[in-house]
């Protein structure tokens, strides 16, 4: 049992409560016992954490990235997306098991050190001699102990047939859906604590036939698994669909079937109001990733009329090769930016940036029975962040010293109960030798090319 005690406590949930002073009580069992105002009750008995100038919240969601990315970062720096993607393809497609193990071990890291408990990961290039690149950054999040919801991707649209990737980055349709199937037979737990699930994520509209895309989603549903792709990113997107598929691209994804509330897409930037409303009256979420966006110089999505229509929102850091910072604590005072671009100062607050980090990007991953709250019963991912140092000193109201403030320190990062971060510092793994490992996987991989 933890018992952290003399913090601020953000609870998240349906009520907003909460607690300048409180305290927030973590059972043998990996679920929150207590939560509430002043001291917990004596009759608690285990490890005591003193909380002084802290605040803790839910533990952060992430809803998009790519973590092979990490090996390819600061690269193509000034193009759009698609020049982007046609500059990196050729070096993606060099990828292995021990790269990408390297990229997702340096990827969790961080996200840990950025106050994040739960990430997805979108993997959709699967070099043929490339080996287990799923089981390698499974076993990286294992190591560093986040709790991991990766996707099998894929894509099987080359350059020869109309597609942007080219033709050795592809697979074949059915080998990239028996491979899906495979990886949901080997790997996906659907039981309310668990640590690994698997997704279905063939990667997007002009990447991707549209036979892949309708069996995707017959395949996900018959086996109880969730659907992930992007979609409206870019205005080049929206041109392709329109010339390829007559139709724009959230018509095309109701067309194939994708979707409803077990669906949740990357991007959703460019959106007129017939799709936004579209989304909502199916429940289909979006993963907001305001940084990477911006980066690519993509747009900013309509977060404010997203959520007044009902649609589900969570935040993502997206690929390491799209956003160099990956930090997703950071992405909250990004994501509270970008909304008051959009629609000024009064549209969008502090604790709106939170909700999508947490409880919003529960959603999106369908776990918000489980996480994204903190509330009695619910899994104990939590995180303890330090705001009383000189960057957030004078900023009373703790949940705006975190969003509009520096990134915070993560004092005390919990998932299930279990510390993965302590004072700043990662428990189950070394951030040297994840550093040194992704520099050796960087350098081989921009050899090869």
């Amino acid at each position: 049992m933890i018992i952290i005690e003399n913090a601020a406590v953000a609870t998240v949930d349906a009520a907003g409560t909460e607690f300048p002073d409180g305290h927030v009580v973590v059972g043998d069992d990996g679920r929150i016992v207590a939560v509430g105002a002043g001291r917990a009750d004596e009759s608690h008995r285990g490890r005591r954490v003193d909380g002084t100038g802290c605040l803790i919240t839910p533990g952060l969601v992430n809803t998009h990235h790519h973590l092979y990315q990490w090996a390819t970062r600061g690269l193509a720096l000034d193009e759009t997306l698609f020049g982007w993607l046609t500059t990196l393809y050729p070096i993606w497609g060099r990828l292995d098991a021990g790269i990408v193990g390297a990229a997702a071990g340096a990827g969790l890291g961080w996200l840990a050190l950025s106050g994040c408990t739960t990430s997805m990961d979108h993997h959709y290039v699967f070099p043929r001699d490339g080996g287990d690149v799923l089981a390698a950054e499974i076993e990286a999040a294992r190591t560093i102990g986040l709790r991991f919801h990766p996707t099998r991707g894929s894509m099987d649209l080359s350059r020869k047939d109309g597609g942007l990737p080219p033709d050795h980055v592809v697979e074949d349709t059915d080998e990239a859906l028996a491979a899906t199937e495979a990886a949901i037979d080997r790997w996906h737990d659907p039981s309310p604590d668990a640590m690994l699930q698997i997704a279905v994520a063939p990667c997007s509209p002009f990447s991707v036939t549209t036979r892949l895309m309708e069996e995707a989603a017959v395949l996900a549903r018959r086996r109880g698994v969730r659907l992930h792709t992007h979609l409206a990113e870019t205005d080049d997107e929206e041109e392709f669909c329109l010339k390829q598929f007559g139709c724009t691209p959230v018509e095309y994804a109701e067309r194939v079937g994708w979707l409803g509330d077990d669906v949740w897409l990357a991007h959703g930037v460019h959106l007129d109001d017939s799709a936004i409303a579209k989304l909502g009256a199916t429940g289909t979420g979006v993963a907001h990733c305001p940084s990477s966006n911006a980066r690519l110089g993509t747009g900013s999505a309509r977060v404010r009329e997203l959520l007044d229509n009902g649609v589900p929102v969570g935040l993502g850091v997206d690929g390491a090769a799209s956003q160099e910072v990956s930090h997703l604590g950071a992405e909250l005072r990004q994501a509270l930016y970008t909304a008051r671009q959009r629609q000024g100062p009064k549209s969008f607050g502090a604790r709106e940036a939170l909700r999508l980090g947490t409880i919003g990007g529960a959603r999106c991953l369908g776990r918000q029975d489980d996480i994204g709250s903190l509330e009695p019963g619910k899994l104990a991912d939590l995180v303890m962040w330090r705001l009383d140092g000189l960057g957030h000193e004078g900023i009373d109201d703790k949940v705006a010293a975190l969003v509009f403030g520096p990134p915070a320190r993560v004092e005390l990062a919990l998932v299930g109960g279990r510390p993965i971060v302590e004072r700043g510092e990662l428990v189950n793994a070394d951030a040297d030798t994840l550093t040194a490992e992704a520099r050796r996987a960087h350098r081989r991989l921009m050899a090869a090319s």
